[in-house]
């Protein structure tokens, strides 16, 4: 079965979970690199200073050799935190040395919140994003729980890059009227 024949968003996120454990730690981490240099040049077109990354999770292509790129250019970087009060939204706070980190409900690495580090969502210009598959128009199919779609709703000024392998690209993603599409997408190849 290809990706690309699936209609059904659920059995499409099975599928792509199930091609994205295959990959090996290197083609995962040949695959963050490579994404670096498209990266490096939407944000430098756009002139983007604060940035909002997140960390990977279940062998999703990882930004963090990009964030430590954009640490050196001293570039404001922010990571998602699920919102403790508003349900089914995310914060961005500021990411530095200091970060503490703390594991969330789901099971995900977060920054331990510290609202003084708090970013609001119309001064983040770009936002980098995860995904579990997208197509040609930008679409992009998450886990289901609509934190991104949320956000990428209430961050209208910003710019949405998301980040995937090349099997997680398909022709045209089977959409939902709350589906915010991208901006851009990136995809590291893993060879």
């Amino acid at each position: 079965m290809q990706a690309h024949s699936i209609q059904d968003r659920h059995q499409l996120r099975q599928f792509i979970l199930a091609e994205r454990a295959k990959l090996s730690l290197e083609q995962q981490s040949i695959a963050s690199l490579n994404i670096i240099p498209q990266a490096l040049s939407l944000i430098d077109k756009y002139h983007a200073e604060h940035i909002a990354l997140y960390l990977p999770f279940n062998c999703e292509v990882s930004p963090l050799p990009l964030l430590k790129q954009l640490q050196r250019q001293n570039k404001f970087l922010y990571l998602p935190i699920l919102h403790p009060f508003v349900k089914g939204h995310l914060l961005f706070q500021q990411y530095d040395k200091e970060t503490a980190f703390t594991t969330h409900k789901f099971g995900m690495q977060q920054p331990k919140l510290d609202v003084r580090k708090v970013k609001p969502l119309n001064e983040i210009e770009m936002i980098f994003t995860p995904l579990l598959a997208c197509d040609k128009t930008g679409n992009r199919l998450g886990y289901g729980g609509g934190f991104y779609d949320r956000t990428l709703a209430l961050a209208t000024e910003a710019i949405s890059v998301g980040l995937a392998y090349p099997f997680q690209f398909i022709e045209k993603l089977p959409t939902e009227r709350w589906d915010i599409p991208l901006n851009h997408l990136i995809l590291g190849d893993t060879k």
